[in-house]
C-alpha cells in the first residue's frame, strides 16, 4: 500500500516516463513497419493492375474466314519504342552521360507524358527476401523513399542484349528495410522484374563491394542482359562503399534454366 498521495503521484510519473521512453524507442520500428507495408501494398497494387491489363478481353480478337488477322498492339507502344531506342543509345555512346550524381537522379522518362496514371514503372520481386517494391525511374530522394529506383543513364529494365539496369535501394531507411538484406542473396537466387509489358526473370551471378567512384563497375556489359542491385555498404555506415548484386536474365526451356540470348 502507498503511504501517501505523493507516492502515488511519483509512481504515475515514473510510469509516464517509462511509457514515453518505450514509445520513443519503438517509434522507428513502428514507423518502419508502416513504410514497409505501404511499399509492399503499392507493389501489389501495380501487379494487380498489370494482371488486369494482361487479361483485357479486348485483346482477344475474333477472326472470320477470309479476314486478315489483326495483331493486338502493345500497350504504351510509343513508350516501348522510345525506351528501346534509349537503351540502344546509351550503349552506343558508352554511357557518356553517367558522370555526376545529377545524371542518374533525373528520370529518363516522365511516364505520365505517355498516358500513365503515375510514375511507377514496375515492381522488383526478390522471393528469397520476401521483398516486393515498386520500381521508379531516376534514383533521387523522392523515388528511393517510395521504393527502388533505376539509375538514369543505365538501361531501362525491359530486357535485351547489351543492357544493364542498375537498381538502387536504401540499405534500410527510417526504420524500413528497403534493400537492407540484399547481402543475404547468393549466386543462383532469383530476382524478378515486372515492367509495364512483361515479367523478366534474373539469377544472381556475382556480388561485389566497390567504392562510390568506381562507375565502371556498373556499366553495360556487351552481349549480356543484366540488372545490378545497388545499395550502401556497410549497413548504417553513411554510404562509405557500395554493395552490388549482378544478375543475368534467364529463361526456362523444358524445365531447364538457360541464360537468355
Amino acid at each position: 500500500m502507498f503511504r501517501s498521495k505523493w507516492e502515488i503521484v511519483l509512481v504515475i510519473l515514473l510510469l509516464m516516463i517509462f511509457t514515453a521512453g518505450l514509445g520513443l524507442a519503438l517509434y522507428p520500428h513502428i514507423q518502419g513497419a508502416i513504410v514497409d507495408h505501404h511499399i509492399s501494398q503499392e507493389a501489389a497494387d501495380f501487379l494487380e493492375w498489370i494482371g488486369g491489363e494482361d487479361a483485357d478481353p479486348e485483346q482477344d480478337i475474333l477472326v472470320l474466314p477470309g479476314e486478315q488477322e489483326e495483331v493486338p498492339t502493345r500497350p504504351y507502344s510509343d513508350l516501348w519504342e522510345d525506351m528501346q531506342a534509349y537503351n540502344q543509345r546509351i550503349y552506343t555512346n558508352g554511357q557518356a552521360g553517367l558522370t555526376t550524381s545529377a545524371s542518374y537522379q533525373v528520370p529518363s522518362f516522365k511516364l505520365t507524358d505517355y498516358g500513365l496514371m503515375d510514375e511507377k514503372f514496375g515492381v522488383i520481386s526478390i522471393p528469397k527476401l520476401d521483398l516486393e517494391m515498386p520500381l521508379f525511374l531516376g534514383a533521387n530522394d523522392v523515388t528511393m523513399a517510395d521504393g527502388a529506383a533505376v539509375l538514369s543513364e543505365t538501361s531501362i529494365p525491359i530486357g535485351g542484349s547489351n543492357t544493364n539496369a542498375v537498381i538502387a535501394g536504401h540499405r534500410g531507411y527510417g526504420g524500413a528495410s528497403y534493400f537492407r538484406y540484399i547481402p543475404d542473396l547468393t549466386v543462383g537466387d532469383t530476382v524478378i522484374i515486372t515492367n509495364l509489358w512483361e515479367t523478366l526473370t534474373y539469377k544472381v551471378v556475382e556480388e561485389k563491394i566497390i567504392d562510390p567512384h568506381e562507375v565502371e563497375e556498373i556499366l553495360i556489359q556487351s552481349d549480356r542482359d543484366m540488372i545490378t542491385l545497388l545499395t550502401c555498404h556497410p549497413y548504417a555506415s553513411g554510404g562509405r562503399q557500395r554493395y552490388l548484386v549482378y544478375c543475368e536474365r534467364v529463361t526456362e526451356t523444358e524445365g531447364l534454366e538457360v541464360y537468355h540470348d
